[in-house]
């Protein structure tokens, strides 16, 4: 199994993007997603398949997979795009134009059937090898595209006109500027649609583009001399040694042998405040020096890297479809057989039964053809979550898929966990006990917490990393529980919780006890600090009405102080993995539930939660679990990923709206004859614009 990943020119809607996606699913293809705003298609091969002839299949549907090697020379191509085939075309259109002002302007020779001919051809031919083919190439996979009635419209505009022109010899027949116009209005909306697209793709590109930098790359000559030189970061190989000054952005993730500095990295963790680094620290790749030099070792190149990651996440949720989609996806695919349906009622209600003249039933029906968008349906979910998510993006907040959007506008409650979360997480040694030699124990409790990265664990390898080192015979780490380990005279020694430990006859209460042999040998106790941002949090989900829980493994007495100091009402303590998970499957059938956590102990309960929230220097568990992962070091964005979550998918529902609204007003007006094909086209062409001006909208939009 191979997740393969293509870059595919040539779709201009979402019913493009169902063309591809079924017909990679026919050939075998799994978890196959395609964006038709980005032209990116993802999908897992069984490796039983030759994905030569994919390509070659999906070229011969009219689209085209490129790389970037092959996409500089398509850009090289004459007319490549829409907005030189607008160029080209407008001149040879705008004359055709001219001939219907003919009462105000000395231009009669205008109306030379031959003259129109000539001048409308060029446009038809173009129109035609572009719109003509896609329309053939949609018809031939079963889902008709937009294109269909844009070249049908075009297409009997013209043929009526040689009609006309040959048949009739009447100027009355001839609508060459008709077919013109079409294709040069629907060039200009598609360029227009582009344009205001892509920008939705805007804080993505930002990320993208700082991916590319140069970096100076340390050598050693024959003489072991030093030496260094310019190098683009993507040749950079793990286990390089690089040179960064102020001022330059770190080019790869790496970790500092040398020196120290201060360095921005709010374009991961949208946290503008410098942090200072020193030596055996880890730097991310793309964030900005602003003080200092430093050399460092590259430890992860290409995609491995923080933001590479980080940037495949926000693709893989915008190429995702949230159920509001289906539906829209449903319409868009029978859309256009039956707006060709609609079309020829049209013509045959305007002719037989309101006695209209043949060329202005023609008319109107070719002007239902043309005003109708099954685009602005498609494209309506896909261009809000792009907005959404480059703008989550740029604060810090990854969001795992895009149906998490639409799972935020029911959370009414959260819980948090405590440590860590709620809490630093940077916790130090209070007090400690023990009943044999104090170096001893340490050396006991350090030689096993090594072996967990729970918060409090951490604590004290850090404080006591100056004991002796125990070889263990056997090791294992519990989640929510402790940790066991086994020497070579096979005596066990367990560190844990007193909950978790089974301690007996111990009148207080402590953080972590020690037992050897299941007899206790010693306890500590540990401090920790509440996080500055933590009691803002919970005033403003107070304020939002959102209920906020607890749920700790910490002891009962501890958790009820932080829970006091926050104003946390409900609290479920010493609670263990599954317990933690039990009490989330609970609240989530009372009421769709939120969870933030950070431990390995969290993972379970995270992953069973309606949204599961970690923050970034959670375990690495707890951040696979999550659906979204806050970057700024803390719970700061929180109240902006719950308000991003609802007024995206706000926006999602103005665009469906205005989609729908749009072709339910338009088709009837065209049908009954108040617009011209002409006007038809450049209303179809503004119709994506404006979904796209909504969608944009999210940009600058107060979201909390």
């Amino acid at each position: 199994m191979e997740k393969i990943d293509w870059q595919v020119e040539g779709m201009t809607c979402s019913n493009c993007a169902l063309s591809i996606n079924k017909f990679l699913q026919k050939r075998g293809m799994q978890e196959v997603n395609v964006n038709p705003i980005d032209g990116k298609v993802t999908f897992i091969d069984n490796n039983q398949t030759d994905l030569e002839k994919v390509k070659i299949g999906i070229a011969e549907l009219g689209y085209k997979v490129v790389s970037e090697n092959n996409a500089a020379a398509e850009k090289k191509k004459w007319l490549h795009n829409n907005k030189q085939r607008f160029l080209f075309t407008l001149p040879f259109t705008a004359v055709l134009m001219l001939h219907m002002l003919h009462r105000w302007l000395p231009v009669h020779w205008l109306s030379n059937p031959w003259l129109q001919l000539t001048l409308c051809l060029p446009v038809f031919l173009v129109g035609m090898r572009f719109f003509g083919k896609s329309a053939l190439n949609s018809l031939k996979s079963g889902i008709p595209n937009m294109n269909v009635l844009v070249a049908l419209g075009a297409l009997c505009a013209f043929i009526y006109s040689i009609v006309g022109m040959f048949w009739y010899m009447d100027a009355n027949y001839i609508f060459f500027e008709t077919a013109a116009s079409i294709i040069t209005l629907v060039f200009l909306g598609n360029y227009l649609e582009e344009a205001t697209m892509q920008s939705t793709q805007k804080a993505l590109k930002s990320l993208v583009k700082s991916q590319k930098v140069m970096a100076n790359m340390i050598a050693f000559d024959d003489k072991h001399e030093e030496q260094i030189f310019p190098i683009e970061n993507t040749q950079l190989k793990t286990g390089d040694l690089i040179l960064i000054k102020t001022g330059e952005q770190v080019p790869v993730d790496c970790k500092i042998l040398w020196g120290d500095c201060l360095v921005n990295e709010a374009i991961i963790t949208g946290e503008s405040i410098p942090l200072n680094r020193t030596k055996k620290d880890f730097l991310i790749g793309g964030s900005v020096f602003e003080s200092g030099t430093v050399k460092a070792q590259v430890t992860a190149t290409g995609k491995d890297t923080v933001l590479s990651g980080i940037i495949k996440m926000v693709q893989n949720a915008q190429a995702e479809k949230p159920p509001m989609q289906k539906l829209a996806d449903k319409i868009s695919a029978v859309f256009v057989p039956v707006v060709i349906a609609i079309s020829i009622i049209c013509f045959l209600l305007n002719y037989f039964l309101f006695h209209i003249a043949f060329d202005h039933s023609m008319m109107r029906a070719i002007a239902v053809l043309v005003i109708s968008c099954p685009c602005a349906m498609g494209l309506a979910t896909p261009a809000a979550i792009s907005v959404g998510l480059g703008r989550a993006a740029r604060k810090g907040i990854i969001f795992r898929n895009a149906a998490t959007l639409e799972s935020f506008k029911k959370i009414k409650q959260i819980v948090f966990d405590k440590t860590g979360t709620l809490t630093t997480g940077n916790f130090t040694i209070d007090n400690y006990h023990t009943s044999i030699d104090e170096n001893e124990f340490k050396s006991i409790v350090y030689s096993l917490e090594k072996y967990s990265n729970h918060p409090i664990a951490n604590c004290m390898v850090k404080e006591w990393n100056t004991a002796s080192l125990i070889r263990w015979k056997k090791v294992e780490e519990i989640k929510g529980i402790g940790v066991k380990g086994e020497d070579n005279e096979g005596n066990v020694y367990e560190v844990g919780a007193k909950k978790m430990m089974s301690v007996e006859n111990d009148s207080e209460s402590h953080n972590i006890y020690v037992l050897k042999n299941k007899q206790l040998i010693g306890w500590i106790d540990v401090k920790d600090e509440i996080r500055p941002e933590a009691a803002g949090i919970m005033q403003w989900c107070h304020e939002n009405d959102i209920n906020t829980i607890m749920l700790t493994g910490d002891l009962k007495s501890k958790a009820e102080i932080t829970a006091s100091a926050l104003g946390i009402t409900k609290i479920y303590a010493e609670q263990s993995p599954a317990q933690k998970l039990a009490i989330i499957d609970k609240l989530n059938r009372d009421i769709p539930t939120a969870m933030v956590g950070d431990g390995i102990n969290d993972a379970p309960a995270l992953a069973k939660a309606t949204i599961g929230i970690s923050i970034s220097e959670a375990s690495q568990l707890a951040v696979q679990h999550a659906d979204v992962i806050l970057m700024n070091q803390g719970l700061t964005n929180l109240p902006e990923a719950l308000g991003l979550g609802r007024h995206t998918f706000l926006t999602i529902k103005q665009n469906l709206f205005w989609a729908f609204a749009y072709n339910i007003v338009a088709i009837p007006v065209a049908a009954a004859g108040f617009l011209t094909p002409t006007f038809s086209a450049l209303a179809m062409g503004f119709s994506d614009v404006m979904l796209a001006v909504i969608s944009l909208h999210l940009f600058i939009k107060k979201v909390v």
